[in-house]
C-alpha cells in the first residue's frame, strides 16, 4: 500500500463531487476515499445519495464537478473504452437484486465475465464452479436464477464479480432484498472472500447491522458526507 507521510494513500477518491438527476442535486460536494483492502460502509437514509456516489466512484455515471481518481488514473476524464475496460479488469459490482441473467445457469452467469474477457468457455466454467464453491454455494451450479433462493442467487452474484480478480468491488445495497438469515450468509461470504483477495468494497447499505462488517464507516445527508460523529 502507498504511503504519504505515514498515511495510506487512497487507492479510489472522489473529490467535491457533485452530480444532479434534472433538478435534484443527488451529490454535493461529497468526498470520500477507498484504502486497498479496506471495506468502507456508506450509509444513509433513502435519498440521500449513496448510489449515486458508487454510480461515479465506478465510473459508471460522471459527476457534473469534482474529480475521480483510481490508481493515479482521473476516472472522471477517461474515455468510455477505457472505463469500459476498468469495469472488466479491476472493478466489480454487486447490485440489491444481484441481476443475474436469468436464462442462464449460475454457473454460466459466473462464468460469463471471463469469457467476454477471452478465457475459453471450459476453463471459465472451472473457474466459476471454485468460486461458487468459495461463496457457499456449491451444488446449486447448474440451476437458473429463477431457480435458487434470494441468498444463493445473491451470492453467485457476488461470485461473479469476485471471478476475475478486482482490485475494487462495489456493493450497491447487497442485502436489501434478503431476509437476516440469507444477509448474514452474503455479508459473511462477502467478507471472507475479499479478504482471502485484498480487494478493497464500497459498500452502499442502509442497514446498520450490514454497515458494522465494515472496517470504517461515512454517513451521507442530502448529497455530502457527514462529519465524522455526526448522525443525520
Amino acid at each position: 500500500m502507498s504511503t504519504k507521510g505515514g498515511t495510506p494513500i487512497p487507492l479510489l477518491t472522489g473529490r467535491d463531487l457533485a452530480k444532479a438527476h434534472g433538478r435534484t442535486e443527488a451529490l454535493r460536494g461529497a468526498s470520500v476515499g477507498l484504502r486497498a483492502g479496506e471495506i468502507l460502509a456508506v450509509t444513509g437514509a433513502s435519498g440521500s445519495g449513496k448510489s449515486t456516489l458508487l454510480h461515479c466512484l465506478a465510473g459508471i455515471v460522471r459527476p457534473d464537478a469534482g474529480s475521480v481518481t483510481y490508481a493515479g488514473e482521473r476516472l472522471d476524464r477517461l474515455p468510455e473504452k477505457r472505463l469500459s475496460e476498468l469495469r472488466r479488469t479491476d472493478f466489480g459490482v454487486v447490485f440489491q437484486f444481484g441481476q443475474l441473467i436469468p436464462e442462464l445457469t449460475a454457473l454460466d452467469n459466473v462464468a460469463l465475465p471471463l469469457m467476454l474477457a477471452g478465457t475459453t468457455r471450459a476453463d471459465a466454467r472451472a473457474q466459476a464452479g471454485e468460486w461458487l464453491e468459495r461463496v457457499g454455494v456449491r451444488g446449486q451450479e447448474e440451476l437458473r436464477p429463477g431457480s435458487m433462493s434470494g441468498g444463493q442467487a445473491q451470492r453467485a452474484a457476488l461470485a461473479r464479480a469476485l471471478v476475475t480478480g478486482p482490485k475494487v468491488v462495489f456493493a450497491d445495497e447487497p442485502t436489501g432484498a434478503l431476509d437476516s438469515l440469507a444477509s448474514e450468509q452474503v455479508m459473511t461470504a462477502l467478507v471472507h472472500t475479499v479478504r482471502e483477495t485484498g480487494a478493497a468494497v464500497l459498500l452502499i447499505t442502509h442497514d446498520a447491522q450490514v454497515a458494522a462488517y465494515a472496517d470504517r464507516e461515512v454517513r451521507l445527508s442530502d448529497g455530502a458526507v457527514l462529519p465524522a460523529g455526526v448522525t443525520a
